[in-house]
């Protein structure tokens, strides 16, 4: 689980660095500070998920986590539609957030079980 711990910051980070190139508006100012915050929020409840007090709050916390990941995943698609050329970057932390949620909705399902 190290990993994944290292693996979510290294995603609040990287979320945090592309968000400072995103282009000046009102759109993209809300999206900044939405994506920011639930990126963050991936890593912080990931690391909080990883001293909780009893499997169900374990699960729980888990849970945050994956709801965070998807919010994330939102912001990124709305990103990806308003784009008017590709961007590497945005594919690859599109992709690095629907892995996040995939693997919290199986450590979830597995610690349930």
């Amino acid at each position: 689980m190290q990993d994944l711990k290292a693996r979510t910051k290294r995603f609040a980070l990287d979320i945090i660095l592309f968000c400072r190139k995103l282009p000046k508006g009102i759109e993209f100012d809300v999206i900044r500070r939405q994506l920011i915050r639930s990126a963050t929020s991936v890593a912080a409840n990931y690391r909080a998920s990883q001293r909780a007090k009893s499997k169900a709050d374990f699960t729980h916390k888990l849970g945050t986590v994956e709801e965070e990941a998807d919010e994330s995943l939102f912001w990124l698609e709305c990103l990806v539609e308003l784009a008017t050329r590709e961007h590497d970057e945005l594919k690859r932390l599109l992709n690095e957030a629907n892995e996040l949620v995939s693997i919290m909705v199986a450590s979830r399902k597995k610690a349930r079980d």
